[in-house]
This record gives C-alpha cells, sequence and structure tokens, in this order.
C-alpha cells in the first residue's frame, strides 16, 4: 500500500512532530516509593492539580473553626519515582532527589535520566545526564500521550503541563529530529527552534538534513515552518522555502504528486509521473499519473493496490501513451500509440481452502516494452510472449470428488502480433471411482482395479491479431467447442515382476458451428474454387480409442568393496512396451469433386475427401485406422563413494547419470515408413549446480536426392545405422562466493521480467521502474555488509553462466542453427560499492548479445545508480539516478536518461 509519500513536498519531512516510538523500561523493584492522591501516614503530598476540599459547615461546639482555609492539595493521582543510588527528599527546599537509572511517572507522563530533581514547591521536575569522567551519559528519555523524545535537559512544569526540551532528538514515520530548543505549550502546540529534519541513521552527524530557524507542530493537525534549507555534509544548499504549512493525518491522505520535469531529445521539455493519490480507505488506493511532452506525447496511467488481511491482495495497472517521434514536417516524423494492463491477485490459502480466486494479467499493444517512454525493461523488451490467466476454482467435498474451475486465458506473441484467448474455458472432472473395489482392505487383480473418471471440458477460444483487440472482428470468428471423456483402466501384475495396466477411453465432442465444402464453378470470377460455408447450429462426433503397457525396473548393481574410493556403482533401468489401437472414423466424413485436367481422357474429376469438423475448436476426427507399438527405455546410474568426512558411518550418494531416456515407435497400420524417429534426451551433473542436458532425434531411414525420406534404412544405403537430424544441448551453472562460505545463495528474479516470460535471473539485464523511482531496498540493516571491513579481503561476488547450442541435419545441412553464450556477475567492492555486468556472445551471428553495465553506490540515506547498456539491437541506452532512499522522500532525487532510439 501507498503511504503519506504522496502528499508531502520537497520538506514532508517535518511531519516526524506528530507522533513517535514508545520506548519503556521495566521499573525495577527496589527503593521504589509510590504516593497516593491521599495523604497516608509517613509521606508527602503534593498537590499538582488544586482541589478545593468541601467540608460540612456543622458546629460541634462553641469554638469556631478555623478561618483559614486549607492549603490546596498537590497530587492528584500516585507519584512512583525511583533512583537507583539513592533518592533523597531535602524538606527544606522541598525537592526530591533521583539518581543514576532514575524515573519518575505521573499520568501519562514518564521521564527516565540520570538525575531527576522534583520541586514540590513549583511543581516542577528537571531532568537530565550524569557527566562521569567527561562522558555524559543517561540522557533523559521524555514520554508522555505516546510521543517520546530523547533531550539533553528537560523541565516540565506539572501546574501548566509545558515543557522546555533542550537538544532533543525524535523519531516520527522514519524521520529523525534534532530541535536545539523546544517548547512544549501543552498537548495541541510545540514550538521548535534550530531544527534539523533527516532520514539519517547517523543522528548525532547526519549526511543530511533540512534546516529550519523556526516551527509551529500541532499533533495530528499541521506544521508551520519558517525559513527551510536543504544542507549536504553540513553545508546549505540553494535548495530551500521561505515557508512552508503542512496538514497532518495519522492515516493515509489524498494529494498531490509533483511531476519530474526534463528534456528529451525527440519530444522536447516534459513533465513526467505528476498526478493525484487518492486514499479511498485502509484497504485501497488509487494513483491517476500522467506524463506530457512539448511534441505533444502524453501518457497515463492509472494504478491501484488493495489488501484485506487473511482474504487477498493485488494490485491493478492500466497505462496509454501516445507517443509523437521528432516534429511533423520532417522525415523520422512518426506516430504510435502503446498500452498496457496488468493486474495481480493472491488469495490467501486459508481464506477458503476448497475455492480459490487468481488473476495474473499481462496484455497489451506487442511494441509497449520498446517504445514506452517510461519503462527501461531490457529483459522485457526482449522477451516475444504476453499472457496472462484469470481463474476461479472449487472443490465439491464428497465421494467421489468434483473440481470445477472456469478461467480466462490469454496469449500473444509481441513479433507475429498473434493473440489466442479462452473466454472463458470451463473444466470438470470427477476423481477416480473404483466400482469393484473391495469396501475395505488392499486392491488386488484386474479386476478391483478398474477405475473410471469423467473430465470435461468447455472453450470459447479466440484468434485474433495486435490490430483487432478487442474490436468487434475480434469476436466474429470465435470458436466454441466441449468435449466429454470418460476414461477406463485397470492395472495388474504379471509373474510378480512385469507391472500391466489397459486403458480405453470414450470421448464425445460438441461444437456450435461446423463448415461445409463444396465446389463452386462460378466462384473466382468464373474460374471456379471450393467454397467453405459456415453452418451455425449444433454439431457433435463420437471417437474412442484403446491402450495397453508393460513396464519393469531392472536394478543392477557392482561391488567394489567398502575400503574403495568408489565402494558401488548402480544401474536402474526402466523398459516399457505399448500397443495403442485408433479406429478410423470416416462416417463423419464427406466427398465432392473438382475438375482436372488429365492425360487419360476417361479421367476428368477429382474426389475431394473432407470433414464438417475440419476447422472447428477440436478439428476432425481421424479417419485413418491406426495401430501401433511404443518403446520406451530409462536410465539412472548412481555411485557410493567414500565420504570425505572420517567420522561419516555411510557412503556418500552420488549421481553420474541423472536420466538417459529413449522412445520410438512402430507404426503396424503403415504400408512404409514404419518406424518413427528416436527421440532421446539426458543430463548428466557435472559439478554442484552445473548439469550437461542434451536431447536430439535419430532417424532410421535414409534420405534420396531431393532429401526426401525413403523407405531404407540408412545402414543398407551406405550410412551409419542412425541419422542425427537435429540436437540440442545446454549447460547453466550459477555460483557465488556464498557457496564457499557454505552459505545459501539468494535467488536473484526479476518478478517483472518473468512474468513478462523471461528469465528469473538477470541474464537479461536488470530493469529500473521509473516511474516509481524507488530503485532499492529501503533497508540499511544488511548484517553481512556491517560485520566486514571496508578493506578486508572479503568481497562479495556471483557469477552466472548460460549456454546452448542447436544441431540441424534434417536435410543433410548440418549445419548449427544457433549457439551463444549469456553471462552475469555482479561484484560488491566495499559494504556500499556494488558493480554489475551482464551480456553474452552469439557464434552464430559472431556478435556480442545486449550488454548492461551496472554500477550502484549505497550514500547511507542516498542511493546513486547508473545503468547503461551500451550493446543492443534496439535498447542501447542509459539511466543515471540519486535520491533518498526513504519511500517518504522518493520525490528527492535527480534522474536521467537516454532513450533507444524507437526507429530501429
Amino acid at each position: 500500500m501507498q503511504t503519506l509519500r504522496q502528499f508531502f513536498t520537497v520538506f514532508p519531512i517535518f511531519l516526524l512532530l506528530c507522533g513517535t516510538a514508545l520506548y519503556a523500561q521495566d521499573i525495577p523493584p527496589k527503593n521504589e516509593v509510590n504516593i497516593p492522591s491521599e495523604e497516608p501516614k509517613d509521606t508527602v503530598s503534593f498537590n499538582l492539580k488544586p482541589i478545593i476540599s468541601e467540608r460540612s459547615e456543622v458546629n460541634l461546639d462553641t469554638i469556631r473553626r478555623d478561618s483559614v482555609k486549607p492549603k490546596k492539595e498537590f497530587l492528584t493521582d500516585v507519584v512512583t519515582y525511583y533512583g537507583e543510588d539513592y533518592v533523597y527528599i531535602d524538606q527544606k527546599k522541598s525537592k526530591v532527589y533521583m539518581y543514576n537509572k532514575a524515573y519518575i511517572i505521573y499520568e501519562d507522563m514518564r521521564i527516565d535520566a540520570g538525575l531527576i530533581i522534583l520541586d514540590y514547591d513549583k511543581n516542577e521536575v528537571y531532568a537530565k545526564g550524569i557527566d562521569s569522567a567527561g562522558a555524559y551519559s543517561q540522557l533523559p528519555v521524555f514520554v508522555q500521550a505516546g510521543n517520546t523524545v530523547k533531550p539533553d535537559s528537560i523541565r516540565f512544569n506539572f501546574d501548566t503541563q509545558k515543557a522546555l526540551v533542550y537538544n532533543s532528538r525524535t523519531e516520527q514515520n522514519g524521520f529523525n529530529v534534532i530541535a536545539e530548543v523546544t517548547k512544549k505549550e501543552n498537548d495541541s502546540v510545540v514550538f521548535l527552534k534550530n531544527v534539523k529534519f533527516t532520514t539519517s541513521k547517523n543522528i548525532d552527524d547526519p549526511e543530511y538534513y533540512f534546516y529550519t530557524r523556526r516551527a509551529k507542530f500541532v499533533p495530528n493537525k499541521k506544521i508551520v515552518t519558517g525559513l527551510t534549507n536543504m544542507y549536504i555534509a553540513d553545508v546549505p544548499t540553494p535548495i530551500g522555502l521561505p515557508f512552508a504549512y503542512f496538514p497532518l493525518t495519522e492515516d493515509r491522505t489524498s494529494g498531490f504528486i509533483l511531476p519530474t520535469i526534463g528534456e528529451n531529445n525527440n519530444r522536447g521539455f516534459f513533465f513526467q509521473n505528476g498526478g493525484y493519490y487518492i486514499a479511498l480507505n485502509d484497504y485501497m488506493d488509487i494513483s491517476l499519473l500522467g506524463d506530457y511532452y512539448t511534441n505533444g506525447s502524453y501518457g497515463l496511467r492509472g494504478e491501484s493496490t488493495y489488501v484485506l488481511k487473511y482474504k487477498f491482495r493485488g494490485n491493478v495497472s492500466v497505462r496509454y501513451e501516445s507517443l509523437i517521434n521528432s516534429e511533423r514536417g520532417f522525415p523520422d516524423f512518426s506516430q504510435s500509440a502503446v498500452y498496457n494492463i496488468r493486474w495481480s491477485h493472491a488469495q490467501d490459502q486459508k481464506s477458503s481452502p476448497n475455492s480459490r480466486f487468481s488473476a495474473s494479467v499481462n496484455l497489451g499493444s506487442s511494441k509497449y516494452f520498446q517504445e514506452s517512454i517510461n519503462q527501461t525493461n531490457n529483459a522485457s523488451a526482449l522477451v516475444n510472449t504476453l499472457s496472462s490467466s484469470i481463474s476461479y476454482s472449487k472443490t465439491f467435498e464428497g465421494e467421489p470428488q468434483v473440481n470445477t474451475a472456469i478461467s480466462a486465458t490469454h496469449s500473444q506473441n509481441t513479433n507475429t502480433q498473434q493473440i489466442n484467448m479462452s473466454l472463458p474455458s470451463v473444466t470438470t472432472s470427477v476423481s477416480r471411482i473404483f466400482p469393484f473395489a473391495p469396501k475395505s482392505g488392499i486392491k488386488k487383480g484386474i479386476i478391483d482395479n478398474i477405475n473410471l473418471q469423467y473430465d470435461f471440458t468447455g472453450d470459447n477460444r479466440i484468434n485474433t491479431v495486435d490490430s483487432l483487440f478487442f474490436k468487434k472482428e475480434m469476436f466474429e470468428n470465435a470458436l466454441v467447442g466441449m468435449r466429454h471423456r470418460i476414461p477406463l483402466s485397470t492395472n495388474f501384475k504379471i509373474l510378480k515382476y512385469l507391472s500391466a495396466s489397459a486403458s480405453t477411453a470414450y470421448q464425445e465432442t460438441w461444437t456450435l458451428k461446423t463448415f461445409e465444402q463444396r465446389y463452386d464453378e462460378t466462384a473466382n470470377d468464373g474460374d471456379g474454387g471450393v467454397v467453405i460455408d459456415t453452418i451455425s447450429g449444433f454439431d457433435s462426433y463420437r471417437t474412442y480409442n484403446f491402450s495397453t503397457s508393460l513396464g519393469t525396473t531392472v536394478y543392477g548393481t557392482f561391488n567394489f568393496g567398502r575400503d574403495k574410493k568408489i565402494q558401488a556403482v548402480r544401474h536402474v533401468v526402466r523398459p516399457s512396451i505399448s500397443y495403442n489401437i485408433n479406429p478410423g472414423f470416416d462416417q463423419y466424413y464427406d466427398n465432392y469433386t473438382i475438375p482436372i485436367v488429365s492425360a487419360d481422357p476417361e479421367i476428368n474429376e477429382e474426389v475431394i475427401e473432407y470433414s464438417r469438423f475440419t476447422g472447428t475448436l477440436y478439428g476432425a476426427p481421424g479417419n485413418t485406422y491406426s495401430s501401433s507399438i511404443g518403446l520406451s527405455l530409462s536410465n539412472t546410474l548412481e555411485a557410493k563413494v567414500r565420504d570425505k568426512d572420517t567420522t561419516a558411518t555411510e557412503a556418500k550418494k552420488v549421481i553420474l547419470l541423472n536420466n538417459l531416456n529413449f522412445g520410438t515407435s512402430y507404426t503396424l497400420s503403415k504400408d512404409s515408413l514404419k518406424w518413427s524417429a528416436v527421440n532421446f534426451s539426458g543430463s548428466i551433473p557435472i559439478v554442484n549446480k552445473l548439469d550437461f542436458n542434451f536431447s536430439g532425434n535419430l532417424d532410421p531411414y535414409a534420405l534420396d536426392n531431393n532429401n526426401r525420406q525413403i523407405d531404407k534404412f540408412n545402414i543398407e544405403n551406405g550410412g551409419s545405422l542412425f541419422r542425427l537430424t537435429n540436437a540440442n544441448i545446454s549447460l547453466n551453472y550459477s555460483f557465488s562466493s556464498k557457496d564457499f562460505e557454505g552459505k545459501k545463495e539468494k535467488d536473484q528474479i526479476d518478478d517483472d521480467t518473468f512474468r513478462n516470460g523471461g528469465r528469473k535471473d538477470d541474464l537479461f539485464g536488470q530493469s529500473s521502474d521509473i516511474y516509481s523511482g524507488d530503485l532499492y531496498e529501503e533497508d540499511d540493516d544488511n548484517e553481512d555488509a556491517k560485520s566486514r571491513d571496508w578493506y578486508g579481503y572479503d568481497l562479495p561476488w556471483d557469477l552466472r553462466l548460460a549456454y546452448t547450442m542447436t544441431y540441424s541435419n534434417s536435410a543433410r545441412q548440418s549445419e548449427i542453427s544457433s549457439q551463444s553464450l549469456m553471462f552475469s556477475s555482479n561484484l560488491e567492492l566495499s559494504p556500499r560499492w556494488q558493480v554489475g555486468v551482464s551480456s553474452g556472445y552469439d557464434f552464430k551471428s559472431k556478435g556480442v548479445t545486449l550488454t548492461q553495465l551496472r554500477f550502484q553506490r549505497d550514500l547511507e540515506s542516498w542511493k546513486l545508480s547508473f545503468n547503461w547498456t551500451p550493446i543492443g539491437s534496439i535498447n542501447t541506452a542509459w539511466y543515471f539516478y540519486v535520491g533518498i532512499k526513504s519511500s517518504i522522500l522518493s520525490d528527492i532525487k535527480y534522474d536521467k536518461r537516454r532513450e533507444s532510439d524507437k526507429n530501429f
């Protein structure tokens, strides 16, 4: 949720006087004195608020009562005071002295100090620290009505409730306030003299502060100040105001957001990210922002964040930009409009266990991340996919259990500008039912394990392009389809070691639109052609299939002895064979004839077979009988190695081959080319966090002179047993200095880039959100940084590598179609200096990929950053930023950037 920072201008730090944190101490048990309001025996009463004692006027005897009125009582509440070394009451001077770790409590006021003097004649208390051996310690801490002040000394009058505070230090909403003199008139008004406001953690010597000579503070209402200047390293700057007035409130407040003023080479001067912040309530807010450039470009943004504790949280963002490059009349003039809509909603899992609603929306113009005037996200600009999903799911408990879900999905290719949407998609499933299983005990045999399910899927699918998005043409070609599926299966053991399964499935498909085909001689201006007629109305078809499989697991262990370094090697093999039958459903096919010209005069037409379901959402059923046998083989290889730790009692398990999979099929119903290509994949661990991944296809058939497959094995044609048609290898490796320290490295995830379909790491570079200006976390509490010396040997670093290569040889081209190496590294030169680089090399194009250099400097209360992209196809740019880390003062900043050339 956004805070009060939108409301403040350059000097919002004066709000620190509004309210402060409460510091409390436990009351020590010894030397404690309680003085009640009524005068007990052997105690001293002090009348802080005079109360006139009312007495009866009845005369008990002839002696007249004393006409002198009794003295007003001093105390109206219990006073508790304490001093560790001593508590001394001087009756002659009417004072009470408390020394060392002293405190006094009266009503809602508490003072802790090294020395406290209570003057019950003047009804005042004076507190200060202890000066011992030149060190001033145990400074007073004054707490009243939730406000805390830490001065050098303080005087407080019980009658007037006024206080005079010297060199006070206090904190409010992240601000630290140092005032030379503070005069508390009452609970409603406080006057300050020679005041410093800062967010620096170093109160005694802040690296920057705002200084004002006079200030008036009314809690929860307003602050009025005189001349105010900004100081950096105790040097005054020309940044200042002659006076300022700030309304105050404990709650979030609506207010104006000041824009950033700058200049752009292509669009002229600009006012950027200015607008209005609306605090609707405690659960929701809205930010309305805009940009304006003097050449006519402008941008509008609306953003909202909402949260309901223990229920849900989310945020919505809608952005629109009208972009004009150069000036009208110039040859490089161009005009375009881009937009982007984002919505993220997450539900607390405990709020509703049986139902869930979630949303992750990211849609808009395909060129938004390349052309936006308020984005510097190189990684997102390289991603060519945008996706969205909104879903609601509900589980109905019972036997059987029913799960249903409704969702809307969106997938967009930013290169082709093709958009695929499901509005909506409905799925329902009934959990597995075992009709013949025993009511108690284990299911055994083929009959007991017979089970069936029910699944339903319904879709309204839309395929469109970027230019027709949400226009009426988008909905004209929508396809609606529904599918019912009932799978029936069972599993059982054969000869104890073989696992067998058999299944069949019935499927019924519904559609609301079919497509009839016919030949029309008058089509195409009399040249004739095929005409497709759209038939609206309900239609359906039914299909079924059958499959069975048989598999087992074979273990092989080779022992070398416990005294060997490699004690044993275990090989696990999982072979499997399956058989599948898919009948041909030619009853759903029709035909028409077209005239042809042939050398045979008796052949003057050709019969074309088609299905009216071709082009529907789920397509047409197959009209060709298919019968095939599938073969697969999975391998893993492990070793037991003697542990380097001599105290270990068990050997260490090491994976030599994570997996090696082979798969192929033999089609019985084909006349030729019955064997399909053998596909393989595997992963070999090299070192910790580094795996060698590979995959490819092996074709057993040869090619003719035209590079087409022929029904002849490659080995019979003078070649090898298989032809490697394509292959891919990839390696990903990340390590850091923490690996050598035994610490776990924290994943660096760019949520925005990952949400757009990119990588979780920073191999594409890191993004900078210009809109928020909050480039860094607002914390100075990095314990690792605090524990390191500035000139020590410890320099934290990290390195990520990604290598990929693709080989193609489907038509004897035998070429490496793509090969690249990408890397990213960050180095912390000191606890406050960090540099980073993301780059790579494309071996196919023989060029450096998009490169980003990062420089970051922690200036304690400030942050400095410089991101430079010197090499990139479309994103060459730089961005400089320096500003205060505190979110309250995030508008106090300076940023400068050069955008990438949008004409490329």
